[in-house]
């Protein structure tokens, strides 16, 4: 069985105080917990602010950080990363 999904290319990424919201293609907007996202939770407006929108997500070049759509769609967090590993930009 296939299910239509529309059309999940990311055009714009914004953030609130508490959440990182992703406007697709097709108009729906996915908001979801800056908490499941520890590198852009703890970046800088200037590292958040430098995005590369992907065919299927969102790259932060900074922070080493890909969001995939499907990911959040499914209401997946990121995963952690490893103890130790600072990242630019914070």
């Amino acid at each position: 069985m296939e299910i239509e999904v529309g059309d999940i290319r990311p055009v714009s990424v914004a953030f609130t105080t508490d959440e990182l919201v992703v406007t697709l293609a097709d108009g729906r907007r996915i908001a979801t917990p800056l908490d499941w996202y520890p590198r852009l939770r703890d970046a800088n407006a200037a590292a958040r602010g430098h995005f590369e929108l992907m065919a299927l997500g969102v790259h932060w070049p900074e922070l080493d950080e890909d969001l995939g759509i499907a990911g959040m769609l499914r209401g997946r967090p990121a995963a952690r990363p490893m103890a130790g590993s600072a990242k630019p930009g914070r």
